[in-house]
């Protein structure tokens, strides 16, 4: 700052405002002009009585003015009037002082001001534009500062200058120039106008100051960054808020171009070694250290071992603050005992890096020591606690086994076998095994067990999912067959029920009785059908649907079913993927959910049924798939607010004949059906509940992508044929069927019909009666499960005699189930058991014909 108690005193500038008003002012010479005007218009007599009346009263108008200021009424405006404390204190200010008017008009200029401007007289003080006019760097923080005084508001700018004002040379200086409003009052004198006032301040010195700690603080992080040893800082969330630049060349980083928070841990360190650098945790003011052997990891994907000097403070909450963390690089060249080093590293690698979680414990359970899985695993565990007992973070129901472990390994028991305990409780069970060593005397720092935990959480839901698909597929298998050798049972009932009513009249006694035989064995193919379909063996005729359609179909028949006191809400997602399924078997899967839902609501509900497309991204979000691998689904969600599933009952609901029904209430078939429909179909069934709170069944189908897109129109289909009314015949029928029953009404309805029928109870019977007949036969009905030779092989065997030669299969399983075994493009007939007389005579017309 210029020294101004050194230079001559400078001037200092005190124009009074403008008090008076020009308008009055011209009022007033107005009125005294028209006055002479008057008098002198009129005559000399007439206007003496006038001018003597004027001129008298302006004489007592000024006695008046001279008695009111003898008494201090009235005062004349002089520059005596200023306050002379105002004065002496802006005079005694370091900084400069201007006033002016909104238009510029200098009114009042401090020493300082006179000073710092250079003006010697007060003729030489200018206001701050004219004083910075001349340096064009100064320029554009002139016109906004008075921009901003035009305007009415506070401003501020710092002007640099080549030389301090008012002298054509010398070092460059620093100014602050501020602008701000002020009005007079007119209480105190003024005249109640908004006047500028102006502040310079020499900020020279502080500038320097500035530069010279800015200096000294780019010399610190100058031997910061470029210091041997790596250093960073990151906040309690993981974000690393500062790294010099030996460490980021390490790792590969451009400092330029780093920014705070944007880089993670994660990014840097190897494996599970965030948690133990997070892992620290303290009361509130502590300060706590550790030293941590990890391996970091660069941009390009290199790891090298490093050292840690970790310390991180704790604020007064009891929350973690910045770290400070010294990274020392352990690569191979970099320390002087080399071999130590590399053991080391080799242990340090092992010891994070392995998949088992370790740690040390003392002879009282408690944890020492740990490595990074051991703190994923045990997430809970507070090791800054004063007594962190391992026993304490598993399930109670497994504690005192841990605990009998330990004490062993307290002992020196070196032989214990692994256990394997839960590690919470509830429905989200996490198990672990352990596997316990101790530590003999004298070999470790207080240590008396070393403890590996290996997590088997998913080995037992896989071991419990194989379990449960073993058993359905056990089960899927031995309903297979009884529902195999059901149907050939029920196929004799109702063939011989329809030969019976053939020959009765319904006038009959008989013939209500044998119609009551027939459809009880109706009802129990009903029951069949939905064996087979959970064994996965039925029928299906697959075609392209959309599921919106199917739906939109289906919700007047569930409505009635559903009643009045359910409320059915269906929601139909948008653009749905279309899927290939059987129309008639999707109808059944959702039917039979809805009477399921609508049981569990007897006292009324809400039953929603939406559905919407599942891209692969999303398939492996949702809870309770385990098995379903990821892809694009259309997924199905049948949501009801009854009364829940109860969880110990929730693996059995699939299970056929299992039922919470009252006896007589249901086949216990319904979900069953579900599951097999769904599987043979390629899709996935789960289930979710809670009790009282209602259930939800997720259908997922997979996406139908056409392997080839037709560019022509489908051809309009054929209208189908009229239903064959004349079922007489004279063909030469071979009928193979191993179930005599089955056998003797197939062949007494066919001879029936006219046809000459040969029977054989084998497949190679059936070969002997071919040679028999020299080849002259026009068609083979055959079962496809018999003894000796099944029916697949038979057809082989039979095209080396005819090739030409039709053949219907009748069986209980699906076509699909012997299909495969079949030679490539093979044609033949197939008819499912059970089928009544008519279906049999209509069946063989049609191919005998086609």
């Amino acid at each position: 700052m210029n020294d101004l108690n050194s230079a001559p005193m400078a001037p200092v500038i005190d124009r009074p405002e403008r008090s008076g008003s020009i308008w009055l002012l011209i009022m007033l010479t107005v009125l005294l002009i028209g006055a002479v005007a008057a008098f002198v218009s009129l005559e000399e007599t007439v206007a003496r009585p006038f001018v003597l009346g004027f001129l008298g009263v302006l004489a007592v108008i000024g006695v008046f003015c001279l008695f009111a200021g003898a008494i201090g009424i009235l005062h004349l405006s002089s520059r005596s009037s200023r306050n002379p404390i105002a004065t002496a204190f802006l005079n005694s200010l370091d900084d400069g002082a201007l006033v002016t008017d909104l238009d510029g008009r200098l009114i009042y200029a401090n020493q300082a001001y006179a000073g710092l401007t250079g003006a010697q007289a007060s003729a030489d003080v200018r206001v701050v534009e004219r004083v910075f006019s001349h340096d064009p760097e100064a320029a554009d923080a002139i016109f906004r500062l008075s921009h901003a005084m035009r305007e009415g508001r506070r401003a501020q700018e710092e002007i640099r200058m080549g030389h301090p004002l008012g002298r054509p040379e010398g070092p460059a200086c620093w100014y602050r120039v501020t602008v701000r409003p002020i009005a007079t009052s007119r209480s105190e004198g003024g005249s109640g106008q908004v006047l500028a006032v102006w502040q310079i301040s020499d900020i020279t010195r502080d500038r320097a100051e500035q530069e010279d700690s800015f200096q000294e603080l780019q010399r610190v992080i100058n031997f910061l960054d470029h210091a041997p040893a790596g250093f960073f800082s990151c906040d309690n969330s993981g974000r690393v808020v500062y790294l010099n630049a030996t460490l980021a060349d390490w790792l590969g980083y451009d400092l330029a171009q780093f920014q705070a928070g944007e880089l993670n841990l994660n990014a840097i360190v190897r494996g599970d070694g965030t948690e133990l650098i997070r892992s620290l945790k303290g009361h509130a003011g502590e300060v706590r250290s550790e030293t941590l052997d990890l391996d970091f990891v660069t941009r390009s994907g290199r790891s090298f071992p490093v050292r840690l000097l970790h310390k991180v403070p704790f604020g007064e909450n009891g929350l973690p603050g910045d770290s400070r963390t010294l990274v020392l690089n352990r690569s191979r060249g970099e320390e002087v005992s080399e071999a130590l080093r590399a053991a080391e590293v080799r242990f340090a690698r092992f010891f994070n890096n392995t998949p088992i979680a370790i740690a040390s414990l003392d002879h009282e359970g408690r944890v020492l020591r740990t490595n990074a899985p051991f703190l994923r695993l045990f997430s809970t565990v507070d090791l800054s606690s004063e007594s962190p007992k391992l026993t304490d973070y598993v399930a109670e129901s497994g504690r005192g086994d841990l605990g009998k472990a330990l004490s062993s390994a307290a002992r020196g028991i070196s032989k214990i076998a692994p256990i394997d305990i839960p590690l919470s409780e509830g429905n989200d069970v996490r198990s672990a095994t352990f596997y316990i060593s101790a530590v003999e005397d004298g070999e470790g720092d207080g240590e008396a067990a070393i403890v590996y935990a290996l997590e088997t959480t998913q080995q037992r839901a896989l071991e419990a999912q194989f379990a449960q698909s073993q058993k359905m597929q056990a089960i899927g298998q031995l309903a297979g067959g009884v529902a195999h050798d059901f149907n050939n049972v029920l196929t004799a009932i109702i063939g011989f029920s329809d030969l019976l009513l053939a020959s009765h009249r319904p006038t009959d006694p008989s013939f209500q009785d044998i119609m009551n035989i027939k459809q009880n064995a109706n009802r129990a193919a009903g029951l069949v059908r939905q064996l087979l379909a959970f064994s996965r063996r039925q029928t299906l005729r697959p075609q392209r649907l959309s599921l919106n359609d199917v739906l939109a179909d289906l919700s007047i028949l569930l409505d009635r079913l559903l009643g009045e006191k359910v409320e059915l809400k269906v929601i139909h997602g948008r653009d749905l993927w279309p899927v290939m399924a059987d129309v008639n078997q999707l109808e059944q899967v959702i039917v039979n959910l809805a009477v399921n839902a609508g049981d569990a609501m007897p006292d009324g509900g809400r039953l929603t049924i939406r559905t919407r497309n599942v891209p692969e991204a999303e398939s492996t979000t949702f809870e309770n798939t385990r098995g379903m691998p990821p892809g694009e689904y259309t997924l199905i969600e049948v949501e009801d607010t009854g009364h829940g599933i109860p969880s110990g009952i929730m693996e059995k609901i699939f299970d056929p004949f299992f039922s919470t029904k009252e006896v007589g209430k249901g086949t216990g078939l319904g979900l069953s059906t579900v599951y097999g429909i769904v599987k043979q179909t390629g899709g996935f069934v789960f289930c979710s509940s809670e009790t009282d709170s209602g259930t939800t069944f997720r259908l997922f189908l997979p996406r139908f992508v056409p392997a080839v897109e037709e560019s022509r129109k489908p051809e309009a289909e054929e209208p189908e044929k009229e239903k064959v009314a004349d079922l007489t015949g004279s063909a030469s029928i071979l009928l193979v069927e191993d179930e005599e029953a089955v056998r003797a009404f197939a062949a007494r309805a066919l001879a029936s019909r006219g046809y000459t029928v040969h029977e054989a109870s084998s497949g190679t019977e059936a070969l002997e009666v071919m040679n028999e007949t020299g080849g002259k036969v026009d068609l083979v009905v055959s079962d496809v499960v018999m003894p000796e030779m099944d029916g697949p092989t038979l057809l082989v065997e039979l095209r080396k005699i005819r090739s030409d030669l039709k053949i219907i299969f009748v069986s209980g399983y699906a076509q699909d189930a012997f299909e495969e075994n079949l030679p490539e493009n093979e044609k033949f007939f197939f008819l499912p058991k059970p089928f009544t007389l008519k279906q049999l005579a209509t069946t063989v017309k049609e191919v005998l014909d086609s």
